[in-house]
Protein backbone atom coordinates (compact mmCIF):
# COMPACT_ATOMS: atom_id res chain seq x y z
CA UNK A 1 0.00 0.00 0.00
CA UNK A 2 1.72 3.28 -1.01
CA UNK A 3 2.03 6.05 2.29
CA UNK A 4 -0.37 8.51 0.39
CA UNK A 5 -3.41 5.77 0.19
CA UNK A 6 -6.16 7.17 1.36
CA UNK A 7 -9.07 6.04 3.99
CA UNK A 8 -11.40 5.22 1.32
CA UNK A 9 -9.60 2.26 0.41
CA UNK A 10 -8.90 0.80 3.48
CA UNK A 11 -12.47 1.72 5.74
CA UNK A 12 -14.81 -0.75 5.95
CA UNK A 13 -18.15 0.04 4.33
CA UNK A 14 -20.01 -2.05 5.79
CA UNK A 15 -21.29 -1.39 9.57
CA UNK A 16 -24.05 -1.80 12.35
CA UNK A 17 -26.08 1.15 13.13
CA UNK A 18 -28.28 1.88 16.08
CA UNK A 19 -30.33 4.03 17.61
CA UNK A 20 -29.71 5.34 21.55
CA UNK A 21 -33.39 3.66 22.78
CA UNK A 22 -32.53 0.60 21.05
CA UNK A 23 -32.92 -2.79 23.81
CA UNK A 24 -28.62 -2.92 24.71
CA UNK A 25 -28.78 -6.35 25.04
CA UNK A 26 -30.82 -6.88 21.34
CA UNK A 27 -27.67 -4.79 20.07
CA UNK A 28 -25.45 -7.16 21.61
CA UNK A 29 -27.22 -10.19 19.65
CA UNK A 30 -27.08 -8.07 16.43
CA UNK A 31 -23.23 -7.35 16.80
CA UNK A 32 -22.55 -11.07 17.36
CA UNK A 33 -24.13 -11.90 14.30
CA UNK A 34 -23.08 -9.37 11.95
CA UNK A 35 -19.19 -10.25 13.86
CA UNK A 36 -18.06 -6.80 14.49
CA UNK A 37 -17.42 -5.30 17.97
CA UNK A 38 -18.69 -2.03 17.06
CA UNK A 39 -21.58 -0.57 16.44
CA UNK A 40 -22.63 3.06 15.09
CA UNK A 41 -25.30 4.87 17.57
CA UNK A 42 -27.53 7.20 15.24
CA UNK A 43 -30.02 9.93 15.88
CA UNK A 44 -31.81 9.37 12.30
CA UNK A 45 -28.93 9.44 10.12
CA UNK A 46 -26.53 11.91 11.99
CA UNK A 47 -24.01 9.59 13.95
CA UNK A 48 -23.76 10.58 17.62
CA UNK A 49 -21.76 7.60 19.35
CA UNK A 50 -20.66 3.88 19.28
CA UNK A 51 -21.55 1.40 21.25
CA UNK A 52 -18.83 -1.78 21.55
CA UNK A 53 -18.26 -4.53 23.26
CA UNK A 54 -16.53 -3.35 26.31
CA UNK A 55 -19.02 -0.74 26.50
CA UNK A 56 -21.94 -3.29 26.29
CA UNK A 57 -20.21 -5.27 29.04
CA UNK A 58 -19.52 -2.85 31.12
CA UNK A 59 -23.49 -1.74 31.00
CA UNK A 60 -24.31 -4.95 31.29
CA UNK A 61 -22.40 -5.80 34.60
CA UNK A 62 -23.85 -2.25 36.05
CA UNK A 63 -27.52 -2.93 35.15
CA UNK A 64 -27.76 -6.03 36.97
CA UNK A 65 -31.17 -7.70 36.11
CA UNK A 66 -32.77 -4.93 33.75
CA UNK A 67 -31.17 -4.76 30.66
CA UNK A 68 -29.95 -1.13 29.98
CA UNK A 69 -30.78 1.17 26.19
CA UNK A 70 -27.99 1.79 24.21
CA UNK A 71 -27.90 5.19 25.36
CA UNK A 72 -26.33 4.31 28.56
CA UNK A 73 -23.70 2.16 27.06
CA UNK A 74 -22.20 4.57 24.39
CA UNK A 75 -19.21 6.53 24.00
CA UNK A 76 -20.73 9.82 23.40
CA UNK A 77 -17.24 10.84 21.38
CA UNK A 78 -16.52 8.76 18.01
CA UNK A 79 -13.95 10.79 16.31
CA UNK A 80 -14.92 11.26 12.56
CA UNK A 81 -12.53 10.97 9.34
CA UNK A 82 -12.76 12.41 5.48
CA UNK A 83 -12.52 9.46 3.04
CA UNK A 84 -9.88 11.61 1.06
CA UNK A 85 -7.31 11.53 4.32
CA UNK A 86 -4.30 9.41 3.31
CA UNK A 87 -4.06 6.64 6.09
CA UNK A 88 -1.07 8.58 8.00
CA UNK A 89 -3.16 11.46 8.98
CA UNK A 90 -6.03 9.50 9.65
CA UNK A 91 -3.74 7.69 12.59
CA UNK A 92 -2.80 10.38 13.83
CA UNK A 93 -6.47 11.37 14.42
CA UNK A 94 -7.10 7.79 16.21
CA UNK A 95 -3.99 8.30 18.00
CA UNK A 96 -4.90 11.94 19.01
CA UNK A 97 -8.32 10.24 20.50
CA UNK A 98 -7.21 7.54 21.61
CA UNK A 99 -9.51 5.44 20.15
CA UNK A 100 -9.29 2.57 18.09
CA UNK A 101 -12.33 3.58 15.51
CA UNK A 102 -13.37 6.52 13.69
CA UNK A 103 -16.36 6.70 11.62
CA UNK A 104 -15.51 7.56 7.88
CA UNK A 105 -18.10 10.83 6.93
CA UNK A 106 -18.31 12.88 4.01
CA UNK A 107 -19.86 15.31 6.06
CA UNK A 108 -23.77 14.18 4.75
CA UNK A 109 -23.90 11.19 5.93
CA UNK A 110 -21.41 7.82 7.34
CA UNK A 111 -19.67 5.89 4.99
CA UNK A 112 -18.13 3.51 6.65
CA UNK A 113 -15.31 2.49 9.66
CA UNK A 114 -11.85 2.87 10.17
CA UNK A 115 -10.32 0.86 12.64
CA UNK A 116 -6.92 0.66 13.82
CA UNK A 117 -6.26 -3.17 12.57
CA UNK A 118 -7.61 -1.17 8.54
CA UNK A 119 -5.05 0.85 9.39
CA UNK A 120 -1.98 -1.73 10.42
CA UNK A 121 -3.39 -3.63 7.91
CA UNK A 122 -2.80 -0.93 5.20
CA UNK A 123 0.17 0.29 6.60
CA UNK A 124 3.25 0.08 4.47
CA UNK A 125 5.80 -0.06 7.85
CA UNK A 126 3.54 -3.36 7.92
CA UNK A 127 4.81 -4.63 4.69
CA UNK A 128 8.81 -4.01 5.87
CA UNK A 129 8.69 -4.71 9.52
CA UNK A 130 7.41 -8.14 8.97
CA UNK A 131 8.17 -8.83 5.50
CA UNK A 132 8.81 -12.79 6.02
CA UNK A 133 5.44 -13.08 7.58
CA UNK A 134 3.69 -10.81 5.61
CA UNK A 135 5.54 -12.59 2.38
CA UNK A 136 4.49 -16.22 4.14
CA UNK A 137 0.45 -15.40 4.49
CA UNK A 138 0.60 -14.23 0.94
CA UNK A 139 1.86 -17.18 -0.66
CA UNK A 140 -0.92 -19.22 1.87
CA UNK A 141 -3.53 -16.99 0.56
CA UNK A 142 -2.47 -17.81 -3.34
CA UNK A 143 -1.76 -21.39 -2.15
CA UNK A 144 2.05 -21.49 -2.35
CA UNK A 145 4.30 -23.17 -0.49
CA UNK A 146 8.24 -22.84 -0.27
CA UNK A 147 9.92 -25.49 -2.04
CA UNK A 148 7.17 -26.37 -4.67
CA UNK A 149 7.35 -26.32 -8.80
CA UNK A 150 10.00 -27.76 -10.82
CA UNK A 151 13.44 -25.48 -10.55
CA UNK A 152 14.66 -26.89 -14.21
CA UNK A 153 11.49 -24.71 -15.06
CA UNK A 154 12.87 -21.45 -13.44
CA UNK A 155 15.70 -19.00 -15.02
CA UNK A 156 18.93 -19.67 -14.34
CA UNK A 157 19.89 -16.47 -12.59
CA UNK A 158 16.62 -17.10 -10.55
CA UNK A 159 18.23 -20.52 -9.37
CA UNK A 160 21.49 -18.77 -8.42
CA UNK A 161 20.13 -16.08 -6.78
CA UNK A 162 18.25 -18.83 -4.31
CA UNK A 163 14.35 -16.74 -5.23
CA UNK A 164 11.63 -17.77 -7.07
CA UNK A 165 10.33 -15.58 -9.87
CA UNK A 166 6.68 -16.15 -8.19
CA UNK A 167 7.47 -15.76 -4.52
CA UNK A 168 6.30 -12.17 -4.29
CA UNK A 169 2.84 -12.65 -5.74
CA UNK A 170 -0.49 -13.85 -4.64
CA UNK A 171 -4.09 -14.34 -6.44
CA UNK A 172 -6.19 -11.48 -6.29
CA UNK A 173 -9.04 -12.07 -4.75
CA UNK A 174 -12.14 -10.30 -6.64
CA UNK A 175 -10.06 -11.52 -10.47
CA UNK A 176 -8.27 -14.80 -9.33
CA UNK A 177 -5.11 -13.15 -11.33
CA UNK A 178 -2.14 -13.04 -10.26
CA UNK A 179 -0.47 -10.07 -8.97
CA UNK A 180 2.55 -8.62 -6.91
CA UNK A 181 0.80 -5.50 -5.88
CA UNK A 182 -2.14 -6.81 -4.08
CA UNK A 183 -3.49 -4.53 -1.11
CA UNK A 184 -6.10 -4.83 1.69
CA UNK A 185 -9.60 -2.84 0.54
CA UNK A 186 -12.64 -3.62 2.03
CA UNK A 187 -11.70 -5.97 3.38
CA UNK A 188 -10.10 -8.18 0.45
CA UNK A 189 -6.43 -8.27 -1.30
CA UNK A 190 -7.02 -7.11 -4.42
CA UNK A 191 -4.90 -5.57 -7.47
CA UNK A 192 -4.61 -1.89 -8.53
CA UNK A 193 -7.02 -3.18 -11.56
CA UNK A 194 -9.96 -4.50 -9.17
CA UNK A 195 -9.44 -1.53 -6.74
CA UNK A 196 -9.92 0.61 -9.43
CA UNK A 197 -13.59 -0.60 -10.06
Amino acid sequence: MEPDASVREVMDREFVGVSEADDLEETAELMLEEGTDSAVVLRGSDPVGVVTERDALAAFVDAGEDSPSVSEAMTDALPTVSPEMTIAEAADELSVGSTQRALVSDGDEPLGVLTERDLLTASPLARTANGAAMAERERAVAGVTEGRGNPDAEPAETRRSGGSRFEDQSLCEACGSLSRELSPFNGQLLCPDCRDI
